[in-house]
């Protein structure tokens, strides 16, 4: 059972700790520079947004979970609404790995880049 508190609480935090980057073009970047150890993508957001950082994700070995709304996500991190989220520290990617049952490992920083 996935954990939407425990999830939105630890993106709160990551995000204080400068573990998060927001926003389609940020996340973006945090993908192709290989920082993102997991991304989370709104599940209202557009089928163009999800299909973008699905393939990006897959390509890129990094994990990928549809979850919440864009609003919540927002909300989750002091901003306006969010459709897309990287989680660029390991430690937080691997607690929110587990509360949306998703196995995080060491794929950020990628070496294929």
């Amino acid at each position: 059972m996935i954990q939407s508190k425990k999830v939105l609480g630890t993106l709160g935090l990551a995000m204080k700790a400068k573990g998060v980057a927001s926003g389609e073009f940020l996340t973006e970047k945090a993908i192709r520079d290989g920082l993102a150890y997991l991304v989370i993508v709104a599940e209202d957001a557009s089928s163009n947004t999800k299909k973008k950082f699905s393939d990006s994700c897959t390509y890129y070995k990094i994990p990928y979970k549809e979850f919440g709304s864009k609003d919540m996500l927002g909300k989750a991190i002091g901003k306006e609404f969010r459709a897309s989220l990287a989680i660029t520290d390991s430690g937080f990617a691997t607690l929110i790995g587990k509360n949306l049952e998703l196995e995080v490992t060491e794929y950020g920083k990628n070496e294929n880049i």
